[in-house]
C-alpha cells in the first residue's frame, strides 16, 4: 500500500503562509476568545508530549493566552487582512481521552481548515456541525470508532473539499455520495461490506486497507473525475472493471493485495495520463495486453505476485518515465532481450523479475542502459496537482530483503533495487553491474551463475544488501567487497568459493551463514582455518584493515570504561537528589538528539506510519 500524504495548496488554513505580509494581522476578538474557551475544554497529557522525540509532539494551545494577538499563536492562522480565523492545526497535542467537553460552544464562522489529527479522540466532536464555512478537515490517526454521523452529509453547508478520516476504527461511513467533495481518505479502518459509491466529482478516493468485499464494477464506474484511486488491501473479487479504462485523469491506480481475476482489459489504452498501476498480490492472468505500451507518463508498474504469463514484455522498454518495473513472481518465462539497443529503460529504479521462468544469459543490455541505478540523486517522489490542492502519493513495491518480503515505501524517493533472484538464468555475472552507484539492493541468488564475483562490485558503494547465494560461484571473495561500508546483509552461501574470508569493516560483522556450503572457504568467521594462516602474507590492505579493527576495538573499551564512569556518577547524582526531572529530560533530549542524527545520516526508506 502507498503511503498517502494529503498537502492542501490552502495551507494558509494550518500555518502561516510564506506569502503573507510582514506585518501579521490583528486577530479579531471573537475568534481569540472562542479559541480560549476551546482551550479550556479539553486537557492534554503533557508528559506523554514531553516524552516524544519527533518536533511535531508538543502543547501547541501553551501559547495561546489571554491578551495576546491569536494570530500569532502556534497552530492558528488568520486571514491577512481582516485577521479572522481561517485555520486551526491541532494535531499530535495527544488529548487525554475523552476531555474535549462543552465544545458545542465553539464557532468560528470563517473556519476553513480543522485537524485534530492524532488527537486521541474516541468519537466526532459535535461542535464540527456548526462550523458552516469548514473546507477541509483532518481527524486522521484518531481512535473515532462506529459509524460517520448522517450530519456529515451537510457538514460545512456542503463547502467541504477534503475530508481525512484514516486511521481510525470506522465501521461504515454511510451515505457519503451526495457531499461535493474532492478529496476523501478512508484507509486503515474497519469498513466491511461492498465500497461505499464516492462522490461524483471525487478526485482522491482512498478506502485502502479494510475489510471490504464484492464487486467493483458497479460501484465505481460514475466516479469518472477519480485522478488517484487507491483501493488496495481489501477482499474485492471479479474482474478489472472495464469502466476504469474511461477514466481519463487517472494518475494513479492502486488495486493491490484483493483477489481480482481476468487480464488487464485492452480499453484501458484511453489512460493516457497514468503514472501509477499497481496490482500486485490478486489472480490476474496473461499474457500483458500492450496497450501498456501507450501509457508514456507511466512511471511505476507493479504486477508482482499474479499469473500472468508469456515473453518478458521488451515492449516496454520504450516508455520514457517508467522509473519502478515488478514482474516478480508470475509465470513469465524465456530469455530476457531488448529490442533496441540503447535508450532502453532509461529512467528504471527499480527491476524486479524474480520468482519466474527466465532463462539465458543475464539482461546485460538492460544493465548497460540502466542509467536511473547510475546516478546517486533521486527524486523528491511523486507529486499530483489536482485543482488547488497537492496530493503526493508515495509508492511501494514487495521486494525480498533479507530473506523476507517486506513492502517498501516511497520507493521513487530512496530506492534502487536489482532483483533477478530464482530464476533459470547462467553464464557469468556481467561486470557491467558493478556500474550501478546509485544501487541499493542487488539478489542474483538462485540462479545457475558461474564464474567470479567481479572485482567491479567494490565499486557498489551505496549497497546494503547483497545476495549470491545458491548459485555456482567459484574463485575467491573480491578483497573490494569490504570497501562497501553500508552492507549490512551478505549472502554468499551454497557456492564453489574458495580460499580466505576477507576481514575489516563490515565484513568483521557477518556470521558462519553468509558462507555456509563452501567447503573452500576458510577463515573468519569459520570454525574452519586457513592452512598456515599466520605465515601467509596479506597485502597492505588487509593490514589496513586489521589494524583498523584493532583500533574499533581499543576505542570501544575506552569508551565503555569511561562510559561506566560517566554511568555511576550520574545515578549517584540522582540517588542523593531524588530523580530530579530536569536531569531525566537531559538525557531524553539527549538521546532523541542522537536518534535524530542517525535518522538524517541513514539511508534506509521510511516506514509507513500505523495508527
Amino acid at each position: 500500500m502507498g503511503w498517502i500524504v494529503f498537502h492542501s495548496m490552502c495551507l494558509f488554513l494550518f500555518v502561516f503562509p510564506s506569502w503573507a505580509s510582514s506585518l501579521v494581522p490583528l486577530c479579531n476578538h471573537d475568534d481569540s476568545s472562542a479559541l480560549l474557551e476551546f482551550k479550556n475544554s479539553f486537557s492534554l497529557n503533557v508528559s506523554f508530549i514531553r516524552k516524544k522525540c519527533e518536533p511535531a509532539y508538543y502543547p501547541r494551545t501553551k501559547s495561546w493566552k489571554n491578551g495576546t494577538n491569536c494570530c500569532l499563536w502556534d497552530g492558528v492562522s488568520c486571514d491577512t487582512k481582516s485577521g479572522y480565523v481561517l485555520g486551526i492545526d491541532l494535531s499530535q497535542i495527544n488529548l487525554i481521552p475523552f476531555s474535549l467537553h462543552n465544545e458545542s460552544d465553539f464557532t468560528l464562522p470563517n473556519l476553513l481548515g480543522l485537524s485534530l489529527s492524532s488527537c486521541k479522540l474516541k468519537s466526532f466532536p459535535s461542535f464540527l456541525n456548526e462550523l458552516k464555512t469548514l473546507e477541509n478537515l483532518d481527524l486522521s490517526y484518531n481512535q473515532i470508532n462506529g459509524r460517520v454521523p448522517s450530519w456529515f452529509n451537510n457538514l460545512g453547508n456542503g463547502t467541504l473539499s477534503s475530508l481525512d478520516l484514516s486511521h481510525n476504527l470506522l465501521t461504515s461511513t454511510g451515505n457519503l455520495s451526495h457531499m461535493n467533495i474532492s478529496y476523501i481518505d478512508l484507509s486503515f479502518n474497519m469498513l466491511e461490506g461492498e465500497i461505499p459509491l464516492p462522490p461524483f466529482g471525487t478526485s482522491f478516493f482512498s478506502i485502502s486497507n479494510n475489510k471490504l468485499t464484492g464487486d467493483l464494477s458497479s460501484r465505481i464506474c460514475n466516479a469518472r473525475s477519480l485522478e488517484i484511486l487507491n483501493l488496495s488491501h481489501n477482499n474485492f473479487t471479479g474482474k478489472l472493471p472495464q469502466c476504469i479504462g474511461t477514466f481519463q485523469n487517472l494518475s494513479v491506480l492502486d488495486l493491490q493485495k484483493n483477489n481480482l481475476v481476468g487480464i488487464i482489459p485492452k480499453i484501458y489504452f484511453e489512460m493516457r495520463v497514468l503514472e501509477t498501476m499497481i496490482l500486485n498480490g490478486n489472480q490476474l492472468t496473461g499474457p500483458l495486453p500492450h496497450v501498456i505500451a501507450k501509457w508514456k507518463k507511466l512511471e511505476v508498474l507493479d504486477l508482482g505476485e499474479n499469473n500472468i504469463e508469456g515473453s518478458f514484455p521488451s515492449w516496454l522498454e520504450s516508455l520514457p518515465e517508467l522509473q519502478v518495473l515488478v514482474l516478480r513472481a508470475n509465470r513469465f518465462n524465456g530469455t530476457i532481450s531488448c529490442l533496441k539497443t540503447n535508450q532502453t529503460f532509461p529512467k528504471l529504479r527499480v527491476f524486479d523479475v524474480s520468482n519466474n521462468n527466465f532463462s539465458g544469459s543475464l539482461p546485460t543490455t538492460y544493465i548497460k542502459n540502466f542509467k536511473g541505478m547510475v546516478m546517486t540523486n533521486v527524486n523528491d517522489g511523486l507529486q499530483y496537482m489536482i485543482g488547488s490542492n497537492i496530493y503526493s502519493y508515495y509508492d511501494s513495491v514487495v521486494v525480498t530483503i533479507k530473506g523476507f518480503d517486506l513492502e517498501l515505501e516511497r520507493i521513487l524517493t530512496t530506492f534502487t533495487t536489482l532483483d533477478l533472484s530464482n530464476n533459470k538464468f547462467e553464464g557469468e555475472i556481467p561486470t557491467i553491474i558493478g556500474e550501478l552507484k546509485s544501487l541499493i539492493g542487488l539478489n542474483l541468488s538462485c540462479n545457475k551463475i558461474n564464474g567470479p564475483i567481479p572485482q567491479s562490485f567494490g565499486g557498489l558503494r551505496s549497497l546494503e544488501w547483497l545476495d549470491l547465494s545458491s548459485n555456482k560461484l567459484t574463485g575467491e571473495i573480491p578483497e573490494a567487497l569490504t570497501n562497501l561500508s553500508f552492507l549490512s546483509k551478505l549472502n554468499l552461501s551454497l557456492n564453489q568459493l574458495e580460499g580466505i574470508i576477507p576481514i575489516g569493516k563490515q565484513f568483521n560483522t557477518f556470521e558462519n551463514d553468509s558462507y555456509k556450503g563452501n567447503p573452500g572457504l576458510c577463515g573468519f568467521p569459520l570454525s574452519k582455518p586457513c592452512h598456515k594462516d599466520e605465515e601467509q602474507p596479506r597485502d597492505s590492505s588487509s593490514f589496513e584493515h586489521e589494524e583498523e579493527f584493532l583500533f574499533g576495538w581499543k576505542a570501544v573499551a575506552i569508551g565503555y570504561a569511561s562510559g561506566m564512569v560517566f554511568g555511576i556518577l550520574l545515578g549517584y547524582i540522582v540517588f542523593l537528589i531524588k530523580r530530579p526531572q530536569w536531569l531525566i529530560w537531559f538525557v531524553e533530549d539527549i538521546a532523541c538528539l542522537i536518534r535524530r542524527k542517525m535518522k538524517r545520516r541513514s539511508q534506509k526508506f521510511l516506514a509507513n506510519k500505523r495508527g
